[in-house]
């Protein structure tokens, strides 16, 4: 599968994001490097109690230049529980995401092309997920601004 081969790359690109940029809440923010570009935006809300920890947390489209392809994951900032799903759900439609035992924080869809579809044309995107320890979290994520942001991926990658 070819989601597999791009875990080492997802793995150093939380590296270069977490280094890079500060995510701000709400916005989506476009790098370029030497050898991809990506948009990124972390949750404008969450109903995570304040009691709960976890570490960062968003949205990441990446591309490697020269590719056709955009490839979406979802870093949860815990490790997902490998026996539930992780829904994502845009305006009223739901999409379903997977983890790897290889990178449990991260998430993966094999509708690439058809979510990002739908982010586009959506406004909102809610992310259900169920963390190793029991709890279920559920970002929000804006959509304004993703049209934009895909498309200068795109355009400039």
């Amino acid at each position: 599968m070819k989601k597999i081969l791009y875990i080492s790359l997802s793995v150093f690109l939380i590296f270069i994001t977490k280094q890079s940029i500060a995510i701000d809440k709400g916005k989506w923010s476009f790098v370029k490097d030497e050898d991809w570009c990506y948009i990124v935006s972390s949750p404008k809300e969450s109903d995570l109690p304040e009691t709960k920890k976890r570490g960062d947390n968003y949205i990441l489209v990446y591309k490697i230049i020269g590719s056709e392809e955009n490839i979406i994951q979802i870093e949860a900032g815990y490790k997902y529980d490998l026996k539930k799903s992780i829904k994502v759900k845009i305006d009223n439609t739901d999409y379903n995401f997977y983890t790897t035992e290889d990178s449990p924080e991260t998430a993966w869809t094999n509708d690439d092309s058809k979510v990002i579809y739908a982010m586009k044309k959506g406004l909102e995107l809610t992310l259900t997920g169920h963390s190793t320890r029991g709890t279920t979290t559920n970002d929000v994520y804006t959509l304004k601004g993703f049209t934009k942001a895909v498309n200068l991926l795109n355009e400039d990658c």
